[in-house]
């Protein structure tokens, strides 16, 4: 079993805060200050430019990628880390379009994450009016999959009320119609159990500063199939991707394997944090996370809705149809967030109405759903989210 009193320990919690937005951004690790401050000192501050070598900066993108393929049922040499999720995103299409020419149609949801649309949408206007972007309400997608389409390009749990979607059933529907398929894992890793491999998805991509606690601005991962390494081309040719980087061929060549989908150099502060991060879920079981996250959140669900009866559920009321993720909808939504989050309960709120808690066991636990629940009741009971400060809208929500 799980000791999630241990795992909660390993994390900067501020007193006083009930934290239930790690679906946006996870915690500090308590350890990474320290293993960050050492790298900056011992290795970038003593070594210099040999640390690229000697303290394995080079290799790093793929020492990272097995320890969050082992999270995500990806074999060993299948994932590598670097850049954002949206150039991930648009490494995984670009792939995929080329592996299955003869079709036009790139099949997604409207609960898929803006981002992911957006660098399609980019992508295909590039190739002028010969693809199409198909856009379908998200329990209209396995009706959607037929022999046209080329990419069925989607987020596992939705972002805004963490509706799950079947993965294996959607990918084998997609794959007997001759459709390649691109899952984004964003709030799937490190939130419940996940296996690539056994879902035979053909790419899959993520952040990492969620669930996996990496910090703001944490690098992105890329899983190909093992089947597509030396046919998947990558359309973003960078030079850390080629097949011999310090040859300094003027004609690209790429690497062998998952090293063609790097790109840039790799950001080796950011991957350090992550890095340590990633300790935490060492003797960790995802199966107990899940089942910690689901009881959690109908905890959650029975103590709102009876303490707060003006609020309506928009997620799943079956833990096994969501995320690890809550979402609460009302006119005053934006209000009532900031009203929470000045009471020391962070949640985040999503347009147009929606008040978000991701539930994370790592480092919640029953005291925190109960106290966030009384101090909900007590803003929507007394309006304490009626005042002109709380609806002054910030540039993040």
């Amino acid at each position: 079993m799980t000791d999630f009193a241990k795992t909660r320990a390993l994390f900067h919690l501020p007193e006083g805060v009930v934290y239930l937005d790690g679906n946006s951004l996870g915690p500090l690790p308590i350890a990474a200050t320290q293993r960050v401050a050492r790298m900056l000192t011992e290795e970038w501050g003593e070594l210099l430019i040999r640390g690229w070598n000697s303290a394995g900066w080079f290799v790093q993108p793929r020492r990272v990628g097995d320890r969050i393929g082992r999270l995500i049922g990806a074999p060993e040499g299948t994932v590598v880390m670097g850049d954002t999720l949206s150039i991930k995103v648009y490494q995984a299409l670009a792939s995929a379009l080329e592996l299955n020419p003869t079709r036009r149609i790139v099949l997604s949801d409207s609960g898929n994450f803006p981002s992911d649309l957006y660098m399609a949408q980019g992508l295909l206007a590039s190739f002028g009016d010969r693809y199409e972007l198909r856009i379908v309400e998200p329990e209209e997608v396995e009706g959607a999959i037929d022999d046209h389409v080329a990419v069925l390009m989607l987020t596992e749990v939705d972002y805004r009320t963490g509706r799950l979607h079947d993965m294996k059933s959607l990918t084998a529907k997609a794959k007997a119609a001759g459709a390649l398929t691109i899952w984004d894992l964003a709030h799937t890793a490190g939130a419940l159990p996940v296996d690539v491999t056994a879902a035979d998805a053909d790419f899959a991509v993520g952040c990492t500063y969620k669930y996996l606690n990496g910090g703001p601005g944490a690098p992105a991962f890329i899983y190909v199939a093992p089947r597509h390494f030396e046919t998947a081309r990558p359309a973003l040719s960078g030079w850390m991707g080629h097949a011999a980087p310090f040859a300094f061929d003027l004609d690209y060549r790429p690497g062998a394997g998952i090293e063609r989908m790097r790109v840039g150099t790799p950001p080796v502060i950011a991957l350090t944090a992550l890095d340590v991060a990633l300790d935490a879920w060492d003797g960790v079981s995802m199966a107990d996370v899940r089942a910690k996250s689901v009881e959690l959140i109908d905890l959650f669900i029975r103590e709102v809705e009876t303490r707060c009866p003006e609020l309506e559920l928009a997620s799943p009321r079956d833990g096994t149809r969501r995320g690890s993720q809550v979402s609460f909808c009302h006119p005053e939504g934006y209000a009532i967030m900031q009203a929470l989050i000045a009471r020391g309960v962070v949640g985040d709120f999503r347009a147009p109405d929606s008040i978000r808690f991701g539930i994370t066991p790592l480092y919640i636990g029953e005291s925190d759903i109960r106290k966030a629940a009384a101090i909900l009741e007590e803003i929507m009971t007394k309006r304490l989210w009626d005042r002109p400060e709380f609806r002054r809208k910030a540039l993040v929500t």
